[in-house]
């Protein structure tokens, strides 16, 4: 520390200054309180305007993860929109095909249950971010799961729809490709004993005695016996609520608890029971009620086949039974 020299006016020359103890303690506590001052001010701006490598790696890390969580909530969105596509088509293709109620939004749109499950997600910087984040991906897992669900269900109905379909009488009775043996419709008709009107509850299909009769759609033989009115006949209960009955035959080819194919040979026609002539007697039943069976002819026939038949049933107005 340099020496210091004041001017004396009166002497006309400079003096040494001599310090007191109290000038070096000013000097000393002004020191320290500078120190202290220029200190605080290197600690704040370090603190609010200047980095540590390790704090500009965790900045740069913690952009890094929000750069990320951005990237994927763009790609949920894109998920999402899939999933309510693929939803829609399951509600209002898939279901109506197989005659099945949608799901319920409620189900479709629950998230994941649970008291505060996000607790441990809360109270960071970045938690708003996060949290919406881990609910969305929640609730898309929460969709996937109900949607693969409805697809195994979906899966169930089209193999019993597929039962159904091979079991719901399509096909004639007869071989009639050239629609000739068709003898009379569904409808009032002149019964040929009784010579008045009558509900005639099936169609009539001439052929001659031993001509083959076919199983019309997949079922069990439920009836195989004689009866006055129908003579020899056959009934097939085919699940779903149909039943054919098949009247008037000459022999069975089948028995009571029998499973039969469509197409299979159950027996041949005949004369018995009121018939005026060899002829087939065939009737189809939906839950008990009677049915007309030419709309049930559609593994037959074709659309000009179809208007043909219906013209031809509906041409004589009188039955053979």
């Amino acid at each position: 520390m340099g020496v210091k020299y004041k001017y004396n006016t009166q002497t006309l020359s400079y003096e040494k200054v001599e310090k007191t103890a109290k000038d070096r303690l000013v000097r000393g506590l002004s020191l320290v309180v500078s120190g202290i001052f220029f200190a605080g001010i290197t600690w704040f701006v370090s603190q609010n305007y200047l980095a540590s490598p390790k704090e500009r790696q965790q900045r740069r890390e913690l952009a890094q993860l929000n750069l990320q969580y951005n990237l994927l909530n763009k790609r949920i969105n894109e998920i999402q929109d899939v999933m309510e596509d693929v939803q829609y088509r399951d509600d209002n293709i898939y279901r109506v095909i197989f005659e099945a109620e949608p799901i319920p939004g409620n189900i479709r749109k629950s998230g994941r249950g649970g008291v505060n499950r996000y607790r441990h997600l809360e109270g960071y910087d970045n938690t708003t971010l996060v949290l919406e984040t881990t609910k969305r991906l929640d609730q898309l897992e929460k969709q996937i799961y109900v949607q693969s669900k409805s697809f195994d269900d979906v899966y169930n109905m089209a193999i019993q729809k597929e039962k159904m379909l091979a079991s719901i009488p399509a096909v004639q009775p007869i071989a009639n490709k050239d629609l000739k043996r068709m003898a009379s419709g569904f409808g009032k008709r002149i019964h040929p004993v009784y010579k008045t009107e009558m509900m005639h509850w099936g169609m009539d299909f001439s052929a001659t005695i031993g001509t083959e009769i076919y199983a019309t759609g997949n079922g069990v033989i439920k009836t195989v016996k004689y009866q006055k009115g129908y003579g020899k006949h056959i009934v097939i209960d085919h699940g779903y609520g149909y039943q054919t009955y098949y009247a008037h035959m000459s022999k069975f080819n089948v028995r009571k608890g029998q499973e039969v194919k469509r197409g299979e040979i159950i027996g041949y026609v005949g004369n018995t029971g009121t018939s005026t002539a060899p002829h087939l007697h065939y009737e189809v039943l939906k839950n008990g009620r009677k049915l007309n069976p030419v709309n049930f002819y559609f593994n037959d026939l074709s659309p000009e086949e179809y208007d043909k038949m219906l013209e031809l049933s509906s041409a004589t107005n009188q039955s053979f039974d």
